[in-house]
């Protein structure tokens, strides 16, 4: 990253050269399970899986917020490459029970067992996280929308109407994920209680007066999940420190209590919006760490330190900018944040998000918009990036550093090192007196070049490092952990002031891989290994010095560039060490030789060069790897002497020896994609329901005519107008109202969420709009009948047609949508009926399971399935979106567009609309029936919009349609078109048969005009 000078320090008081004991509070602790397995166990250190010892890095995928199975194993395959040991995942509730007497883990996407099958061909460990509440910024917190009416009493307890409502849910799944435990020979290892429910206590949880109700229902949980066969350990996830919640060891005989705890932290802002962040560490500062040793002192003492919820990124709100907020989010936050998560004792961290996706349908609640992105290491178009190789430059380490799972905190002060600014944890293990130094700025917020020396207590006594030459830097908002007395077999890694990258063991030589950021100095010594022979690699050997003693060998380097490597050897084994810069170190990989969640130092290898590798097995003297590369790329692989030959993804590539041992090939890059343009439009007419003459007698109208709700928040007038009330959840909905009196205007209040908007029609004549705002989920206006013609003594037709950008999570996620009050203001006028329309056949009839009960809304061409495929649009008008329209209104506009795309290529291709800030209109893109994106100027936001393989059809014709809904008489027009985010030559298969998931339309959506 930076060209750096070396520093030489002087006057630096020798310290002498003894080994110092360390107390017995260090020795390893019993180990302890869930009382019904052992093939997960625990200790104050870590967990055991299996029996082995596990740095546990996770990383947060939801399913269904990528509704295509097929691309699934991309993202694991990603996530494993990335050096996790597994994944963790909310199931949505919503997205399984489109009613309260269905269930859908059949249909496309919904059917979970392939996930698990994934998991355990790719080699992950997997952690369920079914709620029934789950938060994760979903629509309602991922509740079935149709549990928000109110009539299922008070939520998150004991209720017997809320409990009669989750059991089913709660019991399938149980049931269909049974057979995929580790105690069933499958991958899934732990299985989180309820989510973020800190309510175990009433008051101060240090005066521990139980929550009974609480305390109930989540007792009634876990006794569900065991009497439908889950036999893994539970564990919780508190909201944050302060709740203290659900620990065994801090309420040991509590009810309620789960095997395992853990704590969320979000120590940035949650959000892009920072604004809504000043409580975050007493106020919002950038690279503000938070710290959890004290807490998990205190709540975990028989258990490892677990950040069930680590910030991965941040979700991006309505009205926040196109492709969300990595500024503070980025490469740098991962270096430090999730370095300075060991230094506080933590050996389980999940990521939130590692992959967020897309917020497709309706899954979006009002405070997010389409985007999930989370500016997450794996992108919402399913790229990777900076922050995916800085964060994988930790996990790789993590996964190969056993020694790591059994520290125990030594110290953390400014006195190890010769800066006063730069902060040491010393973290060590008892039993093989193994050391990691975690170095950071001591006021982590700040981001100043430093230049340092540590103190370190190794087998070879006290040092000074580096000895020789030059410093360790922290160049900006930074981290290192420095390693001593590393073991590699026959040989020790004394000390290395560039940190551990991996190591691997073959043919009975070890494979040491260190990195620095580019231009910085570096030294390690080894001992037991003599001999040192340096290699250039891909780099100069200047600035190289070699020292030897009886104790062993030290190398150090005054500029890392590239790479370098130094073998050397004793009288058992050889040794080769591989010195790397930042660069080389983000393209290099540890693909397992199996498909364990473990890594056994024997059975990986290592590649260089590819912008991603998936996987690695031995076929006789071949080397198969398989992955993605984004240009002519070089591959350097370490592997066992039998192979003598590298294949690509099913090819075999010319290759050489290196004189130090690796193989090297070439691979060319990517074709050249290019998309058809977005041409042959046509378009109809999508608001009949305005004229006086459309009859809304049919199906796809319910008379809205309750004088009562079950819901807590009461409307202002009768009857109820909410939504959720007749069946009607996602998306517009569609409100008639009907008076037979002359009166001047109407008062209207409506709810729909942040963000949302509504426009009004008095007997077919545009009387005005609430456009919306990012930050109100209300909209109140009074309209004047003035511009229309209002009948006496005949009926008069109210048309509200209003957006619906979901239900609040807890504690509002009964807050209702729909009108709130509807007042007509004088003469006495009253409205004499109301009927109501949203998607076709509502929660009553299930039309599209395979897109499921999230998918649509109440639009005319979404009842009647113009945005399907198949859908015969040949005889309407022909103009393209970008030709716009005058007047208020909703048009809906189609094509038909084929694509071809080349084998042996993952292409990435999203949507794009744009149009004027101040353009006063909502548009809804549809692609292939799946809706994946809104777009509303007015609001701001999102402009791109991806569409993932499966749902786009890679090999056929495409149908795409945008309803666009003008708020005002000015009209709208909008331009439409698509863009390749990229292309890179890969072993995905992305061209497979998803016609499946794309189910056409069929006549039935007729009866719902």
């Amino acid at each position: 990253m930076f060209s750096l000078r070396s520093l030489l320090w002087a006057l630096l008081c020798a310290l002498p050269t003894t080994w110092v004991s360390f107390p017995s509070a260090l020795a390893t602790s019993a180990l302890l399970n869930d009382g019904l397995t052992d093939l997960v166990q625990w200790d104050k250190h870590s967990l055991l899986i299996d029996g082995q010892r596990i740095f546990l890095f996770t990383g947060e995928m939801h399913y269904w917020r990528i509704p295509v199975p097929e691309l699934w194993r991309d993202i694991l395959e990603k996530i494993k490459a990335a050096g996790f040991t597994g994944f963790t995942f909310y199931s949505s509730w919503a997205w399984h029970a489109f009613n309260s007497t269905t269930l859908d883990f059949e249909s496309g996407a919904h059917d979970i067992t392939k996930l698990y099958e994934i998991a355990k061909d790719v080699g992950l460990y997997f952690l369920l996280r079914p709620g029934p509440y789950i938060n994760a910024e979903a629509n309602a917190g991922g509740y079935p929308l149709w549990l928000t009416t109110g009539e299922y009493g008070r939520l998150r307890d004991n209720g017997t109407e809320y409990t009669h409502a989750y059991t089913p849910y709660i019991k399938r799944f149980a049931e269909i994920s049974r057979p995929y435990l580790i105690t069933n020979g499958g991958n899934g290892i732990l299985f989180q209680i309820e989510n973020e429910f800190g309510d175990q206590w009433v008051g101060n949880p240090a005066a521990k007066n139980p929550n009974k109700v609480a305390a109930n229902y989540m007792t009634n949980l876990e006794k569900l999940i065991r009497d439908n066969g889950i036999d893994v350990p539970t564990y919780f996830n508190n909201p944050n420190m302060n709740t203290k919640s659900w620990s065994s060891d801090y309420a040991p005989g509590f009810a309620g209590n789960t095997d395992l705890n853990g704590v969320d932290s979000y120590p940035s802002c949650w959000t892009c919006n920072v604004s809504v962040c000043g409580s975050t560490n007493g106020g919002y500062t950038p690279y503000q760490v938070a710290y959890y040793y004290d807490y998990f002192s205190e709540t975990n003492q028989n258990m490892p330190s677990f950040l069930p919820e680590f910030q991965g990124g941040s979700f991006n709100p309505w009205g926040g900018p196109q492709g969300g907020c990595p500024n503070d989010l980025g490469a740098d936050y991962a270096n430090l944040f999730y370095r300075h998560n060991i230094a506080e004792g933590v050996t389980a961290v999940n990521l939130y998000m590692m992959y967020g996706g897309t917020n497709w349908g309706s899954f979006a609640t009002p405070v997010v918009a389409t985007s999930y992105d989370y500016s997450a290491p794996i992108s919402e178009d399913r790229s990777i990036g900076s922050k995916y190789y800085e964060t994988k430059l930790l996990a790789l380490f993590s996964r190969a550093a056993v020694d790591l799972t059994e520290t125990s905190r030594v110290s953390s002060s400014t006195t190890q090192t010769s800066n006063a600014a730069i902060l040491s944890t010393e973290l060590r293990n008892a039993r093989t007196n193994a050391a990691f130094y975690v170095t950071m700025h001591a006021t982590s917020s700040s981001g100043t070049r430093e230049s340092f020396k540590l103190h370190v207590n190794t087998s070879e006594g006290q040092l000074t490092i580096p000895r020789k030459v030059g410093s360790i830097v922290l160049n900006g908002h930074q981290s290192k952990i420095i390693p001593t007395d590393f073991s590699l077999g026959t040989a020790k890694l004394v000390y290395s002031t560039a940190e551990i990258l991996t190591y691997m063991v073959t043919d009975g030589e070890t494979t040491l891989f260190l990195w620095v950021p580019t231009g910085e100095s570096a030294e390690f010594m080894i001992s037991g290994a003599w001999g040192s022979q340096t290699s250039s690699g891909q780099s100069s050997l200047s600035g190289i010095s070699v020292s030897e003693t009886n104790s062993g060998t030290t190398v150090s380097i005054d500029k890392v560039e590239n790479s370098t490597v130094f073998q050397m050897s004793n009288q058992k084994s050889r040794l080769r060490v591989v010195v790397m810069d930042r660069p080389t170190a983000y393209l290099s990989w540890a693909p397992m030789l199996t498909n364990k969640p473990h890594a056994p130092a024997n059975e990986s290898v290592y590649v260089q060069g590819p912008y991603l590798v998936r996987s690695a097995s031995l076929n006789q003297n071949i080397l198969q790897l398989t992955g993605d590369v984004n240009c002519t790329t070089t591959i350097e692989a370490y592997a066992p002497k039998q192979a003598n030959t590298i294949s690509w993804n099913g090819q075999r590539l010319q290759t050489v020896a290196t004189e130090y041992g690796s193989l090297k090939a070439q691979v060319a890059g990517p074709k050249t994609v290019k998309l058809p343009a977005l041409t042959e439009w046509k378009f109809a007419d999508s608001l009949p329901e305005k004229e006086m003459n459309y009859d809304a007698s049919g199906p796809a109208w319910i008379a809205a005519d309750h004088l009562s709700t079950s819901n807590p928040t009461k409307p202002v007038t009768l009857p109820v107008l909410y939504a959720d009330e007749y069946g009607f959840h996602n998306g517009p909905i569609l409100w008639r109202g009907s008076f037979h009196r002359s009166t001047s205007g109407v008062r209207l209040s409506l709810q729909g969420g942040n963000a949302f908007g509504w426009s009004a029609w008095l007997n077919g004549k545009f009387i005005g709009s609430y456009l919306g705002d990012a930050s109100l989920n209300q909209g109140k206006m009074t309209l004047s009948f003035s511009n229309a013609t209002v009948f006496s003594n005949q009926e008069n037709v109210l048309l509200v047609v209003m957006d619906n950008t979901g239900h609040d999570e807890q504690p509002d996620y009964l807050a209702p949508r729909g009108i709130l009050e509807a007042t007509l203001l004088d003469n006495g006028a009253k409205f004499s009926s109301w009927r109501v329309a949203g998607n076709a056949g509502g929660d009553r009839t299930q039309l599209d399971p395979v897109r499921g009960p999230l998918a649509e809304g109440g639009l005319t061409a979404e009842r009647l399935g113009w945005h399907l495929p198949g859908f015969d649009a040949s005889h309407w008008a022909s103009a393209a979106p970008s030709a716009g329209f005058k007047h208020a209104g909703i048009r809906f506009y189609r094509t038909s567009v084929p694509l071809s795309m080349p084998s042996g290529l993952d292409v990435s291709i999203s949507m794009v609309l744009s149009a004027p800030k101040s353009s006063k209109y909502r548009a809804i893109i549809y692609v292939n029936g799946y809706q994946y994106g809104r777009f509303s100027p007015w609001i701001g936001n999102q402009v791109e919009f991806p569409v993932p393989p499966g749902v786009l059809d890679y090999q056929g014709n495409n149908d795409i349609a945008v309803a666009v809904w003008a708020q005002s008489e000015e009209g709208a027009a909008i331009d439409v078109d698509w863009k390749v985010n990229y292309a890179v030559e890969s072993s995905l298969d992305v061209l497979f048969d998803g016609s499946a998931l794309r189910p056409a339309w069929n006549r039935k959506r007729l009866e719902y005009a």
